[in-house]
């Protein structure tokens, strides 16, 4: 199994006639993705690539059957067309894109959470997520993940960081590991998608048999996600906290990445997620091969 998106999701692209909308939107058709429209008010009825063209979301749900949005537009029409997406029936929404407001984004989660709380939204500024062999919406790049195999003790992966989601991949991948889920849940200050969001899932999923979890330095995401492992998850859980070296105060790439008042920093989160009983690594590579260990006493 998978979690959020499988083989049988259907993708409408935000975006797919800008050039990076049209360049990953090919790329995710081209690994296997369901991609089945695109919206521009002001190219409706044309198409790229084969990939026809709406107006707006609403139409592309009611002629291609879409339940999944990846939004690859400016930051100042995300709010926009998060809520375009929710009101045209959209289940699962993927924002590849950065420097959305922080004030935009708590509008439009909490709009979602009150008004469409069957609506799932990952990011904003994230790489988005992939299903190996079934799903990639978003940028991570489909060849380094290897697929799950049937019986096998395969892992579901969520990060904060999405060049270390990457490496995930890849360190899976070199150990021979499959991968049923890779979520990147993104590093602003107000995800749609959080640690305990994915978790929740990977302990239902019984494809899944452990757990990776990539956080980094700042807010208080990866010490809440070590106390729902302590209390709600059976199946084991390597981590990784990214920024061990970063100064107090200073921001460190993400708009959330920020340690101030002696909190967020990496020394706490990887204290929290030890108690938890979380195996936690002091670089991906090490946190992949405490993986191999996990995988190996299944």
């Amino acid at each position: 199994m998978s979690i959020f998106v499988d083989e049988n999701t259907k993708v409408v692209y935000q975006g797919l006639t800008g050039s990076q909308g049209r360049y990953y939107g090919l790329l995710n058709r081209a690994y296997g993705t369901q991609v089945v429209a695109g919206t521009n008010p002001k190219k409706a009825g044309e198409d790229v690539e084969g990939i026809p063209i709406f107006a707006s979301v609403a139409d592309a749900v009611a002629e291609t059957g879409a339940n999944a949005s990846c939004i690859f537009i400016p930051a100042a029409g995300v709010r926009a067309a998060v809520m375009e997406a929710a009101e045209g029936g959209i289940e699962f929404i993927v924002c590849i894109t950065e420097g959305v407001p922080a004030q935009d984004e708590a509008w439009f989660f909490n709009k979602l959470q009150r008004d469409f709380p069957s609506v799932q939204l990952l990011g904003p500024n994230c790489p988005g997520i992939i299903s190996p062999g079934k799903c990639n919406i978003g940028i991570t790049a489909g060849h380094i993940a290897k697929e799950p195999e049937p019986g096998a003790n395969n892992v579901g992966i969520v990060s904060r960081s999405g060049t270390l989601t990457y490496q995930a991949l890849y360190e899976l991948q070199s150990q021979d590991i499959g991968v049923t889920t890779c979520v990147g849940i993104g590093g602003d200050p107000v995800p749609g998608t959080s640690f305990i969001d994915c978790l929740e899932r990977f302990e239902a999923d019984d494809e899944t048999k452990a757990v990776m979890m990539i956080g980094e330095i700042g807010g208080s995401a990866e010490e809440e996600a070590a106390e729902f492992i302590a209390t709600k998850m059976t199946k084991p859980v390597v981590g990784y906290i990214a920024g061990q070296t970063a100064p107090p105060g200073k921001k460190m790439g993400h708009a959330g990445a920020i340690v101030s008042g002696g909190k967020g920093t990496a020394a706490a989160k990887m204290d929290a997620m030890s108690a938890a009983g979380v195996k936690v690594g002091a670089n991906p590579t090490e946190a992949g091969l405490l993986m191999v260990d996990v995988v190996k006493s299944l």
